[in-house]
């Protein structure tokens, strides 16, 4: 069947060649299913690959709102509704500047399977808009988001598509993107979002979810490896939820996360960034418009390194990048490997290019792939979506709860899936089998469409 997968591929690439993220990930995620589909030929006979890499649907549109200074301003927006065989749409919407519609795409693709995995009936989607909040006073972003609603809205809903937030977008934007749907349908629908506050049917526990879920996958790594993760030093890359959940659930643990990263450096506590104190200056960090982690180093007197990468630069035991996509080359992996450690956990969307992948797992380390690691986040939306459902609202604990059992099922879903079909334990290859089985056998049971 492996023909079957290059014919894939280069159709592809010839359709849209210069959408390279959105082809490192379908390829990622083929690499894996060579002997899933020799031992399913129906998933050739129903052209399965070739419908899976096509979105059910991209919407593209205009976004029109008012500056300050009383100026139209005019954006980009998407939304990329990619599998809904297993639920309605679910994926983030992302404002940044340098959003492209292949990159939506290549979310979309990973969304869905990272999806599948949690086991919760949600489908796979992307959108968002190349606006960026930074710079912008309260007021433009809130016109921007009900500019940007005024035009999505009539493409969601509750069993359609629910995004939540990303990149750019906190429960401040959700709550502003929400003020306008129900103006435009005059109905209350809090489940046609997530990431909202508590306030008004938002989930606790949801800002923390993403990295408190990827410290009880990594915790069963480190089970499965007869190891703690009780004073092991921890880099970690970025300041937002994800990097801060890490760092919450971590340092609770007995952990010692030693760096955070932004655009402007990285940051090098060597004590640890573990006191309450530390762990709530980054929440302070993050409201601040010019977003620097700088001022985390002056504040506790640690070193900045400003323009660099925390990759290979620290001691450390465990590597977590939590920041964005391709934020790991080559040349940061072989810095990784020569500064030591063992466990490679990646958190932010598919943040290692694949050849940094390649080595670090040639060099021995435990690689697990973001679409189990960090499927906390859209697990715990999924699970906002049942509490709005229900009318219920479960305690911290609760979700808690609920969160680690969904992230434990994923490990160990990802570990039978790779050794059922002959890959050891491989965790990047039994995540990638067991969401596309989920996927696959969805779509071959409701017909040709």
């Amino acid at each position: 069947m492996n023909d079957y997968i290059d014919k894939t591929l280069t159709k592809l690439r010839e359709r849209d060649p210069y959408e390279t993220e959105f082809h490192e990930a379908v390829q990622e995620v083929f690499a894996s299913v060579g002997p899933v589909l020799d031992a399913h030929p129906e998933y050739r006979d129903h052209a399965l690959l070739e419908r899976m890499i096509e979105p059910d649907r991209i919407i593209s549109f205009r976004v029109v709102w008012m500056d300050d200074h009383g100026q139209p301003q005019i954006n980009r927006g998407w939304r990329v509704q990619f599998n809904g065989a297993i639920g309605p749409y679910k994926g983030g919407l992302r404002f940044a500047e340098n959003l492209s519609l292949g990159t939506l795409k290549f979310l979309g693709f990973e969304q869905t399977f990272k999806n599948a995995l949690t086991g919760l009936p949600m489908g796979g989607g992307k959108g968002g808009s190349d606006f960026t909040p930074a710079g912008k006073s309260d007021s433009e972003i809130m016109r921007f988001c009900q500019a940007f609603m005024t035009e999505l809205y009539r493409h969601i809903g509750p069993e359609v598509d629910v995004p939540a937030g990303d990149i750019g977008v906190s429960s401040k934007e959700i709550g502003w993107l929400y003020g306008q749907y129900r103006r435009l349908t005059g109905t209350w629908q809090n489940s046609v979002l997530t990431g909202k506050d508590p306030a008004y049917g938002g989930s606790l526990l949801r800002p923390e979810a993403t990295g408190y879920g990827a410290v009880t996958f990594l915790q069963e790594v480190l089970h499965h490896e007869n190891d703690t993760i009780q004073g092991k030093r921890i880099a970690v890359s970025g300041y937002g939820n994800a990097a801060w959940g890490v760092i919450k659930k971590a340092a609770s643990l007995g952990a010692l996360p030693v760096t955070v990263s932004g655009r402007d450096g990285y940051v090098y506590d060597p004590d640890g960034i573990v006191t309450e104190e530390k762990i709530n200056a980054l929440l302070e960090i993050r409201a601040d418009s010019h977003r620097s982690v700088q001022m985390y180093a002056e504040r506790f007197h640690v070193p900045f390194f400003p323009g660099e990468k925390p990759w290979g630069n620290v001691e450390a035991d465990i590597w977590m990048p939590c920041a964005t996509q391709n934020e790991v080359r080559a040349e940061d992996a072989a810095k990784i490997i020569r500064a030591g450690g063992k466990y490679y956990m990646e958190v932010s969307n598919m943040p290692t290019e694949p050849d940094a992948l390649h080595l670090l797992k040639e060099a021995g380390y435990i690689c697990a792939p973001s679409k189990a690691v960090n499927a906390g986040g859209v697990a715990v939306s999924g699970l906002e979506m049942s509490q709005n459902r229900t009318g219920l609202m479960w305690t911290a604990n609760e979700v808690n709860s609920r969160l680690d059992g969904i992230m434990k099922n994923i490990y160990r879903s990802s570990v039978e899936a790779a050794e059922a079909y002959g890959f050891g334990y491989d965790l990047n290859k039994g995540a990638n089998i067991a969401g596309f089985q989920r996927v696959a056998d969805a779509m071959i049971k409701q017909g040709w469409f």
